[in-house]
């Protein structure tokens, strides 16, 4: 384990880190930031940290390289406004490609807060596998990350072509099943089959039209008049929620 002091903002080590602020750093670096005690410990747990970096009066021990830095340079690398005393650089989790018989595909999400929160939701609710498709925000965007509260570390996800991969699994007998209420079942009443991709659509638009000419179904959510739709999100998990418990 190496141990390393940072004073300066200027530090080149420093700026190499801050480019990580910025997806084309991550893809070609394959690693990002994370913050907060929890977050860190996660990824820790999954094996994933390159390097720690504290607060120079912080204690946190793991049997990990870690850098020590003062207050000036963590706001220096950090993504929010109060930075923790706790951060991580953290390797992307690597692809299983065994998806498993329970997979949820999201199509163009589009709001950080809406994809790390419906991951966090598919941990939940046991779903094997989570499939982005290829215009679906990036994963580790800091703001997902965060929504995530670290169970992006503890489910498959991978970044496929949408129509691809549905064809591949409607080859390989999944049933794609699409969220919407024309001619869909109610999600309490409907049966689940055993190999399944649920899919969840863009926040105003929905499922793409190409993607809902391949679903075999929908599912909708039975809701009051008074209210038109629901955050994708919160959709999403009600409908996790309601196909875990079948």
């Amino acid at each position: 384990m190496v141990i390393v002091l940072i004073t300066s903002v200027n530090n080149n080590h420093i700026k190499e880190l801050c480019k990580l602020k910025d997806k084309k750093y991550r893809d070609e670096a394959n690693t990002f930031l994370v913050e907060t005690k929890h977050l860190v410990m996660e990824a820790y747990k999954a094996g994933l940290i390159k390097e720690l970096i504290l607060e120079k009066d912080e204690i946190y021990p793991l049997d990990v390289d870690t850098l020590y830095v003062t207050k000036e340079v963590l706001k220096k690398l950090a993504s929010t406004n109060n930075p923790s005393t706790v951060m991580a650089v953290v390797y992307k989790k690597k692809e299983v490609e065994e998806i498993g018989e329970k997979v949820l595909l999201l199509d163009n999400i589009q709001d950080p807060g809406n994809l790390g929160t419906i991951i966090r939701s598919a941990v939940a609710f046991n779903i094997d596998t989570v499939i982005l498709s290829n215009d679906t925000v990036d994963l580790y965007n800091p703001k997902v990350v965060r929504a995530t509260q670290g169970m992006m570390f503890h489910v498959n996800i991978l970044r496929r072509d949408s129509i691809k991969i549905i064809n591949y699994l409607k080859d390989n007998d999944y049933k794609i099943v699409g969220t919407k209420v024309t001619n869909g079942h109610d999600v309490r009443e409907a049966s689940i089959y055993s190999h399944f991709v649920l899919i969840i659509g863009n926040e105003g638009r929905g499922i793409s039209r190409d993607i809902d000419s391949l679903c075999d179904e929908y599912l909708y959510i039975r809701m009051s008049d008074k209210c038109e739709s629901l955050n994708a999100s919160v959709a999403a998990s009600i409908l996790l929620y309601e196909i875990n418990n079948k």
